[in-house]
């Protein structure tokens, strides 16, 4: 029971921890300088969004035992393997700017160049991944960081002195609202390989079939309130710092609320949460990204370390050589925003289609949350690259 409970804390955790990296700290201080409180209500419809998103997709990969790319390929021959090039590429552009929070947060704590403290967080990373087995470095390492970035934040909002009263109000009842925000933090914190993280991690444990379900439900509730929360007390202490008139940098916007909040201590604190935000984030990524490779050749499998090794060293040199993490967590949130219509549409035909799936009954409310997110998702989306171009 203790390693099941181990296992199930795991797989959230990684799920939570990669949708709470580096690009969701600067998002969520990017945009709450725009709405204020009112991006209180972006956070929650990403939180209903992303109920709609994850218990749809857990379901359906473990009650089948495949991973999402072998479902689409089911579907329909070939459609996996445009998902993984989705995905992998998603995961990709994300964890350039993952090891560019590793250089950032390195350069707060210890005054090494940006560079330098990316390629010394791209060893740490592959170290991670070669000291054990993967599936137990990834419950472990995951659980503490997490842990880690939730109480120190927790700090910063105290000293934030954030109008909670009013944000709450704003949450339910916006004064503005931005499609651009909406599309952006999901696409961030439940888009590309994000949604598909844990899951895949209950499928390399052995976890699948009908008899396991609660266990996955379960799982996956844990995954969503703990993201959850994470990114409701870093709204707060954002908005208690732009509550106050003051402007956020707008190279370094999440430093800026700590700063403030705590001064040398507060960015201190600050290097600490973004790094464990950016390391977890390069090992979510770096993990989820070769799952969708597996099934290219019978045995890949062999040289899982070694690919992820290469995923995090091409990741770490672009970073050296070009540079601008914030515009391309920005984008790569957008990206991902497109990415999960697209798969949660694939995961949601697939369980009336195919034979390993279609056998099962299929709860018609969860169903239908999980259209009502590619509806959402998908057209918002639309509007969101509208919003952007006709914004410049």
């Amino acid at each position: 029971m203790k390693s099941m409970t181990g296992l199930s804390l795991g797989a959230a955790f990684l799920m939570a921890n990669s949708s709470i990296g580096p690009g969701f700290l600067t998002q969520t201080s990017f945009y709450t300088e725009q709405l204020v409180t009112s991006f209180g209500f972006v956070i929650l419809i990403s939180i209903l969004l992303d109920f709609g998103a994850q218990l749809n997709i857990w379901r359906c990969i473990t009650l089948s035992g495949m991973r999402a790319q072998e479902i689409a390929n089911e579907l329909i021959p070939g459609l996996g393997h445009i998902l993984s090039i989705l995905v992998v590429l998603g995961g990709f552009a994300f964890n350039i700017g993952n090891i560019a929070g590793c250089g950032l947060a390195l350069n707060l704590l210890t005054g090494i160049s940006f560079v330098q403290g990316a390629i010394i967080s791209g060893m740490i990373a592959i170290l991670i991944f070669w000291i054990q087995e993967i599936g137990k470095m990834l419950d472990i390492v995951t659980k503490y960081l997490g842990i880690i970035k939730i109480g120190l934040t927790l700090i910063i909002v105290y000293a934030a002195h954030p109008p909670i009263l009013q944000a709450v109000h704003h949450t339910f009842v916006p004064e503005k609202i931005s499609l651009l925000a909406i599309v952006t933090i999901v696409g961030g914190t439940v888009g590309g390989y994000i949604t598909f993280s844990g899951a895949h991690r209950l499928i390399d444990a052995g976890i699948s079939g009908p008899d396991q379900i609660k266990f996955v439900t379960k799982s996956a509730g844990t995954g969503i309130i703990i993201s959850s929360f994470m990114r409701f007390i870093l709204f707060l202490a954002a908005v208690g710092i732009v509550s106050q008139g003051i402007h956020l940098d707008a190279n370094n916007p999440a430093a800026t609320v700590f700063e403030s909040a705590g001064g040398r201590w507060g960015l201190f604190i600050f290097g600490i949460v973004l790094w464990s935000a950016a390391i977890s984030s390069v090992i979510g990524a770096s993990y989820t990204s070769f799952s969708f490779i597996k099934h290219v050749k019978s045995n890949i499998i062999k040289k899982e370390k070694t690919i992820i090794t290469l995923f995090i060293v091409i990741s770490t040199l672009i970073f050296a050589l070009v540079g601008k993490p914030k515009e391309l967590l920005l984008m790569a949130g957008l990206l991902n925003g497109f990415i999960l219509p697209f798969a949660l549409a694939i995961m949601l035909i697939a369980s009336r289609k195919i034979p390993a799936l279609k056998q099962f009954k299929y709860p018609l409310w969860i169903e239908l949350s999980g259209w009502a997110v590619v509806l959402l998702m998908g057209s918002m989306s639309v509007f969101a690259v509208i919003e952007k171009v006709t914004s410049k």
